[in-house]
Parts: C-alpha cells; sequence; structure tokens
C-alpha cells in the first residue's frame, strides 16, 4: 500500500480531530489549564523527578502532556505529526507561560528534524498503532537519545486492538500480530462519541514481542516490562470505574495497558 497516502489520510483525521479534543470533557482544558497537569500514574511513577532533563515526547497531539513534563522542570521538545495540533500546542505554551518547543513531523522522520539529543523519550497511550513498522521507530529512538538515556512507553494493550469497535458488542477480528493495516471510518472520536465528524484511519497491529524487540535491535536494554488491567482511560466498551481511579473491563479477561522502560547502554 502507499504509506504516504495512509500517513496523509490520518494526519487529516487527527487535524479535525484537534479542534474536538480541545473542547471535550475528555481533555478538559480548564482543569489543565489550573492544574497543568494531565499525567497519569504509571509514568509518574516510572520516570519520577525529571527536573532540568531533556525530554522528548513522540507523538504529543497538542501538547497536554508535554507541557505537564515541562511544567515540573524538563526542558521538552514535542512532536507530532497534525499541523493543527502542533500550532495548538505552541499556543498553549505561550498562553500557560510553560516554554517548551514543538515540531511538526511525522514521528518515524524525527532525526530529520531534530538532531540533538535527549535524556529521556516519552510516548503514551495510543501511539505505535499509527506505525507500520517499529523498527525505524525504534532505530530513531536510539539515534535521539543520550547514552544512559531511558525510553518509556505505556500505551494500550496489544489484545484490545484485535476487536472491531464498530459493532456491538465488539467482536475479535484481527489478528494479534496482523501485518496488514486496518483501515477503519466510523463517527466520533474516542474523546467525543457524539460528534458528527467521520474519522478515517490505518492503523497497525504490534504484539509485545515486536515491541521489545525492535528496542533490543535498536541497542536499548529492556529494564521493565509489565501489564495491567486497569486504564486511566474510559475508551473502551464497558469499562468501569474503582476506587483507584481506573478503569476496568468488565469481565477482565485481559490486560489494558503495558509499559516499558530501556535503557540505551
Amino acid at each position: 500500500m502507499d504509506l504516504r497516502e495512509a500517513f496523509e489520510i490520518n494526519k487529516n483525521t487527527w487535524n479535525q480531530k484537534t479542534a474536538i479534543h480541545f473542547e471535550s470533557e475528555f481533555y478538559d482544558k480548564d482543569a489543565f489549564a489550573k492544574a497543568k497537569n494531565s499525567l497519569n500514574s504509571y509514568e509518574l511513577n516510572a520516570l519520577g523527578n525529571v527536573k532540568d532533563k531533556k525530554l522528548l515526547h513522540l507523538q504529543c497531539h497538542f501538547g497536554q502532556d508535554s507541557l505537564s513534563w515541562a511544567h515540573k522542570g524538563a526542558v521538552v521538545t514535542g512532536v507530532d505529526i497534525s499541523d493543527v495540533a502542533i500550532k495548538l500546542a505552541r499556543k498553549l505554551s505561550k498562553e500557560l507561560d510553560i516554554p517548551a518547543q514543538f515540531v511538526c513531523c511525522n514521528v518515524l522522520e524525527t532525526s530529520d528534524y531534530i538532531k540533538e539529543k535527549f535524556d529521556i523519550i516519552f510516548t503514551s497511550y495510543g501511539t505505535i498503532g499509527w506505525l507500520p513498522d517499529l523498527k525505524p521507530w525504534a532505530q530513531m529512538i536510539s539515534e535521539r537519545l543520550n547514552d544512559n538515556g531511558v525510553f518509556y512507553i505505556v500505551d494500550f494493550h496489544p489484545i484490545a486492538w484485535m476487536y472491531d469497535y464498530n459493532v456491538t458488542p465488539p467482536v475479535m477480528k484481527y489478528h494479534y500480530a496482523r501485518e496488514e493495516a486496518i483501515y477503519d471510518e466510523y463517527e466520533g472520536t474516542y474523546a467525543n462519541n457524539k460528534s458528527k465528524m467521520v474519522s478515517k484511519e490505518y492503523g497497525w497491529n504490534h504484539s509485545l514481542s515486536e515491541v521489545v524487540q525492535s528496542l533490543i535491535d535498536a541497542g536499548l536494554s529492556v529494564n521493565l516490562l509489565a501489564e495491567h488491567d486497569g486504564s486511566p482511560y474510559d475508551v473502551f466498551p464497558n469499562m468501569k470505574l474503582r476506587d483507584d481511579g481506573l478503569y476496568y473491563l468488565e469481565g477482565g479477561l485481559y490486560p489494558m495497558l503495558f509499559e516499558i522502560s530501556a535503557v540505551k547502554a
């Protein structure tokens, strides 16, 4: 398939999503402006004190998490394919007086746009499914990390992407490590399912072994691999909020999240 066409379709969809997401309860812009934090316990616990560390945020959308890390003292650069999202991220950075740099590019081409190296590279919640091949992604991460630098990802578990969510109830339809792209077209977004926007998206499924091996092959040493039942986001059908503030699948037959931390030797 024509990957450039697929990326362009995805970019157009994310450009449309940006304004809808910014106004949504999901992103709660007013609460964010007060707290200046949109980060969750997983990433906060994993990365700890980021003060004065150079941090690269991959697929940053309109920058709430990027600005959250910057508010905690990191020197932050955010990258995203959506020019509309990057424009909004820069606007928020200025309005909230939280310095951060934002670069618009395909995440796989990050090294073509950014030459500096970082102490931390971070990505989270719905990112790698937009990438057809994780080998160049992992290679780019290795290129942009300082020696002894840390890469951290927390994302939705690949089992979750085996389902077709356009039918009720969802049906298991896709291979766990399907190589072919999955094209999806549906009304609304995860942040506002009442929106009349039609999302048109190409995505790819990646197994945990593919994620881990791509990082190992790029010269990183994995020091954390964990799977979790609880998600900070209510983005799949039939999730229930528990006392710990996380959402769990009804029945709970598989984990909702995985996290990986790796170090460049």
